[in-house]
Order: structure tokens, then sequence, then C-alpha cells
């Protein structure tokens, strides 16, 4: 079986004060705030266009691959 690597929104929680700028800057509301305000990622409505990862002051959020 051969391995495929997904791209996929990644957090680093510990880095993210959740100001929600990569919320407001998703064109298909792909991110949306937990109930510390963090983003969480739906993959189904994701284009994977990083504006997220551009946006980010504190380079929290990133588009990474994950092995499948």
């Amino acid at each position: 079986m051969e391995n495929r690597a997904l791209k996929q929104i990644l957090l680093k929680e510990q880095w993210c004060k959740a100001c929600s700028i990569c919320i407001a800057f998703c064109p298909r509301q792909a991110l949306t705030a937990n109930s510390e305000g963090k983003p969480v990622w739906n993959g189904d409505l994701c284009i994977r266009c990083s504006l997220c990862e551009q946006r980010c002051p504190d380079f929290a959020i990133y588009l990474g691959e994950v092995e499948v």
C-alpha cells in the first residue's frame, strides 16, 4: 500500500492567542472558534489556500502534510 500525504491545517495551540484573524480571513468559513476562541478546522470546507497561515501574527496555524 502506498503512503499518501494530505495537506491539512495544523495548530500550535500554545502559540495561539485566540485573536480570530485566521477565522476572519478564511474565504470558505472552514475555521470556527471553539469555547476558548481558538480555531477549529473543517477539512470538508477548506480549499487549502493558506490565507490563515499567511495572516497569523504568531505563526500558530499552518498548512502541513499528514501521512494517511
